[in-house]
C-alpha cells in the first residue's frame, strides 16, 4: 500500500526547484505551498516528435499533498482560457480527472512525479496544439460529468455506464459489506467471489478514504 504523507517534504521541494531553476517558492499562508515561474520541459512520447518548451505557471500544493492534488494555472498568456483548450472556469489547467491523476501517482506520489506524469503530458499536448494545430494527442474527454463518467468507466475496466455507480458505491462501503453485494461487472456473483474485487481493492489502496468521500460524495 502506498504510504501518503501529510505534507510535502523539504527534500521533495528542493529536488523540484533544482530541476526547475526558473521557478521559486512564493509567500503563502494556510499551510499551502505556491510555486511560480517558468516551467521548462523536454519530452517525447511514442510515435511523436520531441518537444522542448516553457510555460509560466503557478502550482499550488495543498497541505495534505499527495492525499489532495495540486492546482496548476498558467500565469502567462499562451494558453487560451477556453474549455476547448482544457482550462477550467477558475483558470486552472484541466490535467485530467482527479481519479486518473491519483492513479498516475500511485507508485511515487511526489511533486516531481506530479510534474512529470501530470503536468508535462498536458503541456506537451498543448504545445503540439498551439504550434501545429494538432488535437490533444492523448485523446480528449467530453467536458463536465459526461467526461468524468467515461474516464472512470475506462479506469475501472467496465463496459457499460450503469456499472460504474455500483462500483463506486463498493469503494465507499466497508469491505465486509461490499463483498456481499452483487458484483458491478454483471457476472452474477457477489463482489467477494469475483476477480473484479481485485480492481476494487487496488483503488482502495491508492485512494485515501477522505479523498473518496470528497470526490465521490462531495463531503
Amino acid at each position: 500500500m502506498v504510504k501518503r504523507c501529510s505534507k510535502m517534504t523539504t527534500d521533495q521541494l528542493e529536488a523540484f526547484l533544482a530541476a526547475q531553476p526558473f521557478m521559486s517558492l512564493q509567500p503563502s499562508a494556510g499551510g499551502i505551498l505556491v510555486l511560480e515561474g517558468d516551467f521548462s520541459f523536454s519530452a517525447v512520447f511514442d510515435g511523436q516528435p520531441q518537444v522542448e518548451d516553457r510555460y509560466a505557471l503557478r502550482i499550488i500544493i495543498p497541505q495534505k499533498f499527495p492525499a489532495e492534488l495540486p492546482e496548476v494555472s498558467e500565469i502567462g498568456n499562451r494558453i487560451p482560457r477556453l474549455a476547448d483548450f482544457h482550462v477550467n472556469g477558475d483558470g486552472t489547467l484541466c490535467l485530467g480527472s482527479a481519479l486518473s491523476l491519483m492513479v498516475r501517482l500511485q507508485e511515487t506520489p511526489t511533486v516531481m512525479d506530479f510534474a512529470s506524469k501530470c503536468v508535462v503530458p498536458y503541456l506537451y499536448a498543448m504545445s503540439r496544439k498551439l504550434d501545429h494545430g494538432i488535437d490533444f494527442i492523448f485523446g480528449e474527454l467530453e467536458h463536465g460529468t459526461r467526461g468524468l463518467v467515461d474516464d472512470y468507466r475506462t479506469l475501472f475496466g467496465l463496459q457499460r455506464e450503469e456499472q460504474l455507480f455500483p462500483a463506486l458505491r463498493c469503494l465507499l462501503l466497508k469491505k465486509r459489506i461490499a463483498n456481499k453485494r452483487p458484483c458491478p461487472c454483471g457476472c452474477g456473483k457477489r463482489l467477494g467471489k469475483c476477480r473484479f474485487n481485485e480492481r476494487i481493492r487496488h483503488f482502495r489502496k491508492i485512494l485515501p478514504k477522505a479523498w473518496l468521500r470528497k470526490h465521490l460524495l462531495g463531503k
